[in-house]
């Protein structure tokens, strides 16, 4: 049985559990490779096994040799023109060890991660296997527990691969297409472009657009004053600070009247005081979308190099799978054995104790599963950490003992009062339990103490004004703030978020400045020109890639095929290409406005379309 792995360190992790620690060990082309081989009884029989591992992606797609001039006149020709899926130059040591081993082998088993992508890498592992044994038999090892999954090999998901493939095509071709018109339109005009290739993406435009629009609501802006009634009663050291019903009105002298008719009689009646249980929800399990946002919010780093830290913490073994859409732990997931793990740290051992020994509530469920991994969790206690790696895991680990908590309990007092027919509230906090709050720093709750009251009680104010104030302007994006738009819009999934974004600040079409996202002159400049063209379906906005990623759901559901969803897709933008390759000349006029000066030349390429 010959037994492929995504990474080396899965590779061994595996060997050294399925062959009980005895195993031998073998050099293949590449250093980082070994071949692993120890006897296991699989289906009934006793078996030899070689364990061995890729390093990512074996294959590579890419247009054939005669499409990689560029040149104006053919770029529509690359929505159909050929491309070739073929090893990498890197791999093919690789491929030639799976070639080898597979000749050998009986039965093929993947091991591959468990999602779109491994399985897209499986099949890439099928097709060079099967190049010497054509008859080798493909089972897919579904694995958090290596043994289960051993005992329960299923079939290859080539729906998710199909998906994989079509989305792969599809950003290609569209990448390939719009990358060079860009370039071809603006490199040769414009001194600043001159050595820079000016790069498209299906999911780092739309990722732009956001950055943009933000960019241009915060330059348009306009405060906008208005005024509202503050009442704050005092009472044994006490202070109740009661808001406005009406909160605040933009009319001055509306205001100013109801105000004067409070000052008249400034005497207020309590005709609510409401006591009442008040509870903060323990966080839902982590996902990949939660923990790449809370870099950026809490850990102050990049959400790729979150990512970057939580891989190399899974293939240490020390973390779960860090790329998951669930949000639920099965009700069949025996979570006390990772906590009584985590009992051994001197920073929350003695918290994760306390729920071994009766505070365990089980975890909230979310909405979101996908079948293929569970929340992000440890696996294991780690003591040997520092730097990043210690700021992640920490943030792991405490995500998930607050999980597996009670709700914070509290006691809210809600008091109502009104003074000349005008309402205030205000309400005061007494927390009774922190629970989850007590190994979770990452959320605050606070008592805040106010005076006794009784209803029917009347009382006068210590204070009461009336304020002035302007409504706030928007702050530029967040990473997180970026990652929630990306997420609800469909742009990208939870594992590659966190590259689209790294891409528009390496392409520099727009800057990190302290935690804000800003678009860079050359960033306002493309999706400016896309902006003012008159096309259906824009560049910069997230309605098409949006409709790829709907589309790829649908392909590993089942519900459409491959060849249509990339025929259907390639119309869409091919026509939308036909549309923007028409008005060019707004790249140019949109670049000399941002740029300050005329293009250097007179545009070319405008002459092609009608041999396209």
């Amino acid at each position: 049985i010959l037994c492929v792995a995504e990474k080396p360190s899965i590779s061994k992790s595996v060997a050294e559990i399925l062959g009980d620690g005895r195993f031998e060990t073998s050099s293949t082309a590449n250093k980082y490779i070994k071949n692993y081989e120890f006897s296991q009884q699989c289906q009934g029989r006793e078996c030899t096994v070689v364990m061995t591992a890729l390093l990512g992606h074996l294959m590579e797609s890419d247009f054939s040799p005669e499409w990689k001039s560029w040149r104006m006149a053919t770029l529509q020709h690359l929505f159909g023109a050929p491309i070739q899926k073929k090893v990498k130059q890197d791999m093919k040591g690789l491929a030639d060890n799976l070639r080898a081993k597979s000749r050998q082998s009986e039965m093929l088993v993947i091991w591959t991660d468990c999602d779109r992508e491994g399985e897209n890498i499986g099949a890439e592992v099928v097709q060079v296997c099967r190049e010497t044994n054509p008859n080798i038999i493909v089972k897919r090892a579904r694995f958090s527990v290596i043994k289960q999954a051993w005992n329960r090999l299923v079939e290859l998901d080539w729906r998710a691969a199909a998906a994989v493939d079509a989305r792969t095509e599809l950003d290609l071709r569209i990448g390939a297409v719009f990358t060079r018109f860009q370039t071809l339109q603006l490199q040769g005009h414009f001194k600043e472009l001159s050595e820079q290739i000016l790069s498209y993406g299906p999911c780092q435009f739309p990722t732009l657009g956001f950055v943009v629009d933000r960019f241009r609501k915060v330059q348009s802006f306009i405060p906008e004053k208005f005024w509202s009634i503050t009442l704050e009663v005092t009472r044994n050291g006490l202070r109740a600070v009661f808001g406005w019903s009406r909160n605040h009105l933009f009319n001055r002298h509306i205001v100013l009247a109801l105000y004067e008719l409070c000052m008249k009689n400034p005497v207020c009646t309590i005709s609510k005081v409401e006591a009442k249980p008040k509870s903060k929800w323990a966080p839902l399990p982590l996902t990949t979308v939660e923990l790449q946002k809370v870099g950026s919010r809490f850990l102050h780093m990049s959400s790729d190099r979150v990512m970057q830290v939580a891989e190399a913490l899974y293939n240490r073994g020390i973390v779960s799978y860090p790329r998951t859409e669930t949000d639920c732990f099965d009700d069949k997931f025996d979570l006390m054995p990772l906590i009584e793990k985590q009992t051994q740290s001197q920073e929350w051992g003695s918290y994760a104790a306390s729920l071994l020994n009766g505070k365990f509530t089980k975890p909230r469920k979310g909405k979101n599963n996908d079948q293929a991994h569970p929340p992000i969790h440890p696996v294991r206690a780690a003591f040997d950490l520092s730097g990043d790696e210690k700021k992640v895991f920490d943030y792991i680990t405490r995500r998930f003992l607050a999980c597996c908590s009670a709700a914070a309990r509290g006691q809210e007092t809600v008091v109502d009062l009104e003074l000349s027919q005008e309402k205030f509230t205000s309400s005061g906090l007494m927390i009774l339990e922190r629970n989850y709050l007590e190994v979770f720093p990452y959320e605050k709750w606070s008592d805040s103490d106010i005076p006794t009251f009784s209803v029917g009680e009347r009382v006068e104010p210590s204070l009461l004004e009336m304020r002035e104030g302007s409504t706030t302007r928007p702050t530029m994006l967040t990473e997180a703030d970026l990652i929630t738009l990306m997420d609800k819009s469909g742009i990208g999934t939870d594992a590659t978020i966190h590259e689209h974004i790294k891409k528009i600040l390496d392409r520099e079409y727009a800057r990190k400045e302290n935690i804000y996202f800003f678009p860079t002159t050359l960033g306002m400049a493309l999706v400016t020109a896309y902006d003012e063209m008159d096309i259906d379906l824009s560049l910069s906005r997230p309605f098409l890639r949006s409709l790829t990623e709907a589309n790829m759901k649908k392909i590993c559901d089942g519900a459409r095929q491959r060849e249509d969803v990339v025929s259907e897709s390639i119309e869409l933008y091919k026509n939308v290409f036909i549309a923007a390759f028409g008005q060019a000349s707004k790249l140019h006029e949109s670049c000399a406005k941002f740029f300050g000066h005329a293009p250097d030349a007179t545009p070319v390429g405008l002459l092609y379309l009608n041999s396209v």
